[in-house]
C-alpha cells in the first residue's frame, strides 16, 4: 500500500514539473528538457528528479544551473498544485541511460552501413 503511494506521487510530480519546464519556466540557460523518472523516498520527504536534454539545445552544465536555480520556484509551485501534507524537497539529476541509448543507436547504424 505504502509504495503504491509513493509510486502515484512520483508520477503526479513528473507530470507537474514537466508542466512547468515546459510552460512556465522562462530561464534561457534551460534547454529542451525531458523528465524521464522521478524516485521518492519512502517518507515522500525527498524527490530525485531526472532529466534528459536533448543534443545541440543547450549545454548540460549551464541546463543544470537553471535548474538548481529554479528548485525553489519548483518546489512551491508543486506545494500549490499536490495535496500533500509536505512539499517534497526536490534534487535534479541528469538521466545518462538516453544519451546512451542515442550512442548504441548510433554505433548500431554505423554497423549496418560498414556491412
Amino acid at each position: 500500500m505504502a509504495m503504491e503511494r509513493v509510486s502515484k506521487v512520483a508520477e503526479a510530480i513528473k507530470e507537474e514539473v514537466a508542466k512547468i519546464l515546459q510552460r512556465e519556466l522562462k530561464d534561457p540557460r534551460i534547454g529542451f528538457v525531458t523528465v524521464t523518472q522521478v524516485r521518492m523516498t519512502p517518507d515522500l520527504q525527498r524527490a530525485t528528479i531526472y532529466f534528459s536534454l536533448l543534443e545541440g539545445h543547450g549545454s548540460q552544465a549551464d541546463t543544470e544551473a537553471g535548474l538548481k536555480s529554479a528548485q525553489g520556484f519548483i518546489r512551491r509551485l508543486l506545494g500549490e498544485r499536490l495535496r500533500l501534507r509536505v512539499t517534497p524537497e526536490i534534487l535534479f539529476r541528469l538521466d545518462p541511460s538516453v544519451a546512451e541509448t542515442i550512442r548504441i543507436s548510433k554505433l548500431l547504424s554505423g554497423l549496418k552501413k560498414a556491412e
